[in-house]
């Protein structure tokens, strides 16, 4: 039986709502849905595609110490606050996962925060 492994980024949110930023069992990793906070500061850039970017900072740092790295990546979801922000988006969606291509789901929806504009949550494989 393979052990499971909680990670954590250090949010409050983390704590106070009962999750963790990674759930890492055997050859899986599940990353949830993250914002574009910079958890260094507690900043949120206003522009989605500097959001996204700070998404995958996180995402990455929590499957590192998971013991995964991005390239790991089988599935991809985003949502996204307003349909009108998506080309804006696309281009640093890309910067992360051009050469990765895993299976993507983008849904419209509202976030928890009026500041957030893109909430990213990613599976990882390895195996």
């Amino acid at each position: 039986m393979s052990t499971r492994k909680l990670i954590s980024s250090g949010s409050a949110f983390e704590s106070t709502m009962g999750y963790s930023r990674a759930v890492a069992q055997g050859d899986w990793c599940f990353v949830s849905g993250t914002t574009g906070y910079d958890y260094a500061t507690m900043t949120m850039p206003d522009s989605i595609a500097d959001q996204a970017r700070n998404c995958f900072k996180t995402i990455s740092n929590a499957l590192e110490q998971a013991g995964f790295s991005l390239s790991d990546t089988v599935r991809v979801q985003y949502t996204v606050s307003d349909k009108a922000l998506v080309d804006e988006l696309i281009p640093a969606l890309g910067e992360f996962l051009s050469d990765i291509r895993p299976a993507a789901t983008m849904v419209i929806a509202d976030l928890i925060k009026p500041e957030m504009k893109v909430e990213i949550e990613i599976t990882a494989f390895k195996g």
